[in-house]
């Protein structure tokens, strides 16, 4: 339980607002040194080894990676919500073992039925980045030569032409839609790609001359987001809407409204606790609508910090469901 109540607290405690705390300009000699990916403990998670991706629920069996013939690059969102730098330290033990604790336990483990997760640590930007119009996209573009680094590397090492899908969430799906123009989108690469899950942050689709929003569960080569909120609940002017939204329990971006019958199922604080007909979810304008009857969270407006939590076998089932698509082309 105390455990329970200590990741709960974290949760709340990401949920404000850009620290009060003024930090001094952006300098990228001020950041800590650069990640070396050759090395282990610059990646949260890996295959062919024990981390907090590889948790799985009650009643399924672990598959070993050797079986697996897919890849997922997981780009974590923003954990580092107080400090004297733009940019995480990465040797940060507490920071890190944070994100190995929650984006990485709750959000990267989704994959691990279907395929070998790959998590990079990077120098996140802090949450100041998205309230800061000067120093803040200096951040986060800095943050996202680290993902750019590990991608590289990723594929030089570990990938050997291997298909691939991109997950990511808030600030990460901001790093990743960067990747997907750049690696993706007019390469020859995109033809690896199984499905992007870019989930929580805006998108303009115009950023792509070739990638496309998904429109069913089994279509691939494209990506899917939603930015999840209150049914009824009018977010405004906030920067997480604005994607072109897909239904996470249907997985089309109609205006249908799915109700809790047709979930496969979510977890809150437990993987190992599954949370059948949780929630329903509606495409609304720009964002998803949202209920949901999970203990808390259940009256909360804004429902980014669960955006994968609410749909999280749904996520399992349709990762499964693409990569057999992609397999029969």
């Amino acid at each position: 339980m105390r455990h329970i109540v200590i990741l709960l607290f974290i949760l709340l405690s990401l949920s404000a607002v850009a620290q009060k705390s003024k930090l001094p300009p952006f300098k990228k000699e001020d950041q800590c040194t650069a990640p070396d990916y050759s090395k282990e403990a610059m990646w949260s998670a890996l295959p062919f080894r024990q981390d907090q991706a590889d948790i799985i629920p009650k009643g399924e069996l672990w598959i070993s990676d050797s079986l697996k013939d897919l890849d997922v690059f997981y780009i974590y969102p923003t954990v580092y919500s107080k400090g004297k730098t733009w940019t995480a330290d990465l040797s940060n033990k507490k920071l890190n073992k944070r994100i190995d604790n929650l984006p990485v336990h709750f959000q990267a483990s989704v994959f691990n039925a279907s395929a070998r997760v790959y998590a990079p640590r990077y120098r996140q930007g802090i949450i100041n980045c998205f309230y800061d119009t000067v120093n803040g996209p200096l951040g986060l573009g800095f943050a996202y030569e680290d993902v750019r680094d590990a991608f590289k590397y990723y594929l030089e090492h570990y990938n050997h032409g291997r298909p691939i899908i991109i997950a990511s969430h808030s600030q990460g799906s901001t790093h990743a839609w960067r990747l997907l123009r750049e690696f993706f989108d007019t390469s020859a690469l995109r033809k690896q790609l199984v499905c992007a899950y870019v989930i929580g942050m805006r998108v303009d689709e115009r950023s792509y001359q070739v990638l496309k929003p998904c429109n069913n569960a089994g279509q691939t080569g494209c990506y899917v987001t939603w930015s999840s909120f209150k049914m009824g609940y009018d977010p405004g002017k906030s920067v997480l809407r604005g994607a072109p939204n897909v239904n996470p329990i249907t997985w089309t971006r109609d205006t249908a409204l799915a109700d809790f019958s047709k979930t496969q199922g979510g977890i809150f604080l437990k993987i190992k606790r599954r949370r059948d007909h949780a929630a329903s979810a509606q495409v609304h304008n720009d964002y998803l609508w949202v209920k949901n009857k999970m203990p808390i969270i259940r009256s909360w407006k804004v429902l980014h910090l669960v955006d994968y939590n609410l749909f999280w076998f749904d996520i399992r089932k349709n990762v499964a469901d693409r990569i057999r698509a992609y397999q029969k082309k």
